[in-house]
């Protein structure tokens, strides 16, 4: 009968055991998966490879084999790792360690076997033979954003590392020459970045020559505002021909005319009294 007791009470214990190293090991697997939640999404900051997709459809299609990383020849990009805030396993770059030096064969896309670097962003369409030629100019891989504050150009100290360093030079970086009216004899050389041609290669962050770069590149959409397609530039043909593409929504008569009495009875508006 004692050795009853004893069996049940250990059978008891093993069962209370059991259930509290699952219970750690539920709360550990949470505390992981968690993580890895948090890595996946969070990549707002990550600069992508020539010819990426959009961030959202770049994590989905890369299938984080690492073979662009292997092909490029600078070592620029390398794969993110657990606790970088960017999604495990995925291509990027850090233009203040390493810029991507625009290889003109562009070698990172055309291996990409997923089609998360797709050739298309980053070649040009040749309407005659209807082939395509790569141009590293067309990349769009982030956007190089100045800061007046710390950027000694504005200070009036005579620097232009971003400018030289920039491959597109007098295009994607142009320096704005102003006269320095405090010593009257200098001239401010300010860095001004051309979004339309700027293709975040990110060698002006590299070549900054403050501490902490007064130049630094992000992913486009991070700095770049949206004007909306109801907005037309009239002076520029290609961007008028949109119009032909609206349906027109015309107000009647009646409503015209009423919003025109509404504006036009500001009787009320200059009374001598208010």
């Amino acid at each position: 009968m004692l050795d009853y007791f004893k069996n049940k009470m250990t059978t008891r214990r093993d069962a209370l055991k059991s259930m509290f190293k699952s219970a750690g090991y539920l709360a550990l697997g949470g505390m992981v998966w968690g993580e890895l939640l948090e890595n996946a999404t969070a990549s707002p900051l990550a600069l992508r490879p020539p010819g990426a997709l959009p961030e959202n459809e770049f994590t989905k299609a890369c299938i984080k084999c690492g073979v662009c990383v292997e092909a490029c020849p600078y070592d620029t990009l390398k794969l993110a790792q657990d606790g970088e805030n960017k999604v495990v396993g995925t291509p990027h770059f850090e233009p203040r360690d390493v810029a991507c030096y625009m290889c003109t064969d562009i070698p990172c896309v055309p291996v990409c076997p997923s089609g998360a670097l797709d050739v298309n962003l980053v070649s040009i369409l040749n309407e005659e033979t209807k082939e395509r030629k790569l141009d590293i100019n067309k990349s769009k891989m982030g956007l190089a954003v100045v800061n007046k504050e710390t950027c000694v150009a504005f200070w009036g100290i005579q620097c232009d590392a971003c400018y030289r360093a920039c491959p597109l030079m007098d295009e994607a970086i142009v320096l704005d020459y102003q006269k320095n009216e405090r010593t009257g004899k200098h001239a401010y050389l300010k860095p001004v970045v051309n979004g339309d041609a700027c293709t975040g290669c990110g060698l002006c962050e590299h070549a900054c020559i403050t501490e902490q770069p007064a130049i630094k590149v992000f992913p486009v959409d991070l700095v770049t505002g949206k004007v909306g397609d109801h907005y037309i530039k009239g002076w520029e043909k290609e961007d008028e021909q949109r119009l032909k593409d609206v349906d027109a929504t015309r107000t009647d008569d009646e409503d015209v005319s009423s919003a025109m009495d509404y504006l036009n009875d500001g009787s009320d508006l200059f009374d001598d009294d208010l």
